[in-house]
This record gives C-alpha cells, structure tokens and sequence, in this order.
C-alpha cells in the first residue's frame, strides 16, 4: 500500500532527524570540558612538580617521596630532572637545575634535594624567581646560579609545620619529611606566603668561572656528560671562538696540565669513530668528546679538574 509506506520512510526519516539532533547536543556538552579534569583545554591545568636529587635509583627513596607528593597533590604532575646527581654534589646539582629551568614555565614548582648538611642548623627554604617560578630546597647554594640569571623575587624559611609530615621529622631524610610535602603543598594552593618568614639572605655558593688572559683561556672541567663520558667545561664557546681557531684546526690544550691536540669539530662525526674531539656544546661551552666513545674512560679523565687553551698560534706552555 503506498500510504503504508510513505508513513514508514516518513516515521524512519523522523527517527534519523531526533539522532541527529541528540548526538549534536551530546557533543555539544562533551566539548565544554570542566577545569581541571582531563581533556581538551583547561583553564586550570595541572600543576607541575619538577624533582631532582642525588638519591640514586637503586633504592625506594625517589618513590617515597612522589608518594608524599601525590598523596598532598593527586593531580600533581610529577616530573623529573635526575636522581644521579652525584652524591652531595651541590655545584653539580646547581648546574642541573640553572640549565633546565629556562624551558618551564612560570608557576612551576621545583623539589630539589642535594642536601649533604641534613638534620644540621641548615635552614630549609622555598624561593620565588622573578620568572615566576618556585624552589623548594635546602639553603646551601643550590639556587645560586638561577637566581643570578633569573633574579630573585622572594626567600622564606620554611617553618610551617602543617605543610610539613605529620610524623615526628627525621634527621636524615628531609626529602621525605619536609621539601616533598612543602612542594606539593605550594603546587595545590600556590600560596606562596603560607611557607613561612621571609629571609633577607641566602646562602651562595661561589661561581666558577673561566679566566681569559693574553695568554688564553684557562677553565675548569665541571662534570661529565653521561652515559658518554665527554667532559663538560666552564669554557664559554664564544670566548673560545675569540682565539682565532676556525674549524678543523688542531688546537693545542692541557687538561690537567697535560698536553693534548685536538681537532676543533662542529659535531662528532666530523672525526673518525673512536678519535677525539673538541666541539662546543648544546650548552654553548667548550666540550671534550670521543665520537661513539667515552672520553672519561678512554683518555682517564675524571672531574673535577682543569683546562687550558692558548691562543692561536702561540706555544703551549704547561701552566
């Protein structure tokens, strides 16, 4: 019967219409995200912990430490910068934490634990950056070299005990007991002025730097760039290239007060496979590297120790 089927294909034509519109309106709703839950774009993101320690990972201190966090700030990101720090190793960790800042943004928190003078009269502190970032650490020099880049905004002694563990502090582990749960607590509320008293003056480490002469360059040898084994300086690369050396040259060093000749690269494999090389790093500082080798292992080299280079085209002298 044709009126029985008109009324079908139009009951059928009715049910395709109502779908549309209900899916429509699904995903109307499913595209206004709540803040601060998962999925498309927030207004309130999550806030960011970025941890460093000389811990190691052969034990469950690490993991103790971001179950602290977490258990303060479940919707903590949790990042890491390194846990081989080496042991009490504050210029280390200081370098660390100058050259990683720079690429997180403002409102970032930072637990950092390099803290050889734990449980002593060392004061436990949280700073304030002028780039807007945050730094939850012990008071021995660690934030020295971000604060001379970055400046500082504001110190306070962390003296808050309700930010603290609620569990009588130990004298050994003030990653577990103070920094983490502080970290967090700053991460969740961002109230800065709730940590404690504000301090007028931190405790600095002294910088070291390259010294330029007529002579040449003389540096220092900082730490290695694992797993590789290429020596990190504190030789500046643009005050190297002011000796006059282009590349390819062989350029005339001492390390350690050892005489050495290296070729002066862009990048590794610009010498052959298991020879050395001096090239300027991703850092912008001179490097000492083995291409697909570990200059350390090979050559005996470990820091801290010292550096030299000449000008170009005069003798080599030991210093």
């Amino acid at each position: 019967m044709p009126g029985k089927d008109v009324r079908v294909r139009d009951f059928r034509l009715v049910l395709v219409l109502a779908s549309a519109l209900f899916l429509a309106a699904g995903c109307g709703r499913s595209g206004s995200v709540t803040p601060g839950v998962g999925g498309g774009d927030s207004s309130a993101p999550h806030p960011t912990i970025v941890f460093m320690t000389d811990f190691g990972v052969a034990n469950d201190a690490v993991a103790i430490c971001k179950a602290v966090m977490l258990g303060i700030a479940p919707e903590a990101r949790i990042m890491d910068i390194t846990h081989q720090v080496t042991p009490y190793s504050i210029e280390e960790g200081a370098r660390f934490l100058h050259d990683v800042t720079p690429y997180y943004p403002s409102g970032t928190v930072f637990v950092v634990v390099v803290d050889p003078g734990v449980g002593t009269s060392r004061k436990a502190i949280a700073v304030k950056s002028k780039k807007g970032q945050y730094f939850v650490l012990p008071d021995n020099g660690l934030i020295t070299p971000v604060i001379d880049r970055d400046g500082l905004e504001s110190a306070r002694e962390i003296t808050n005990t309700d930010w603290m563990i609620q569990a009588p502090i130990s004298s050994t582990f003030h990653g577990r007991d103070i920094f983490s749960p502080v970290g967090a607590h700053l991460a969740a509320s961002g109230d800065f002025s709730l940590v404690g008293p504000e301090l007028s003056q931190l405790v600095r480490l002294t910088p070291k730097t390259a010294v330029i002469s007529d002579k040449g360059i003389s540096g220092d040898i900082l730490g290695l760039d694992d797993p590789f084994g290429s020596l990190i300086t504190d030789i500046p690369g643009d005050e190297f290239k002011k000796l006059a050396y282009r590349l390819g040259d062989k350029v005339p060093l001492l390390i350690n007060k050892n005489p050495v000749t290296l070729p002066y690269a862009k990048t590794f494999m610009e010498v052959p496979v298991g020879e050395p090389l001096l090239y300027v790093d991703s850092r912008g500082h001179v490097g000492i590297a083995v291409n697909q080798g570990n200059y350390s292992k090979q050559f005996n080299v470990t820091p801290p120790g010292s550096i030299f280079i000449p000008r170009k085209g005069l003798p080599l002298k030991t210093q």
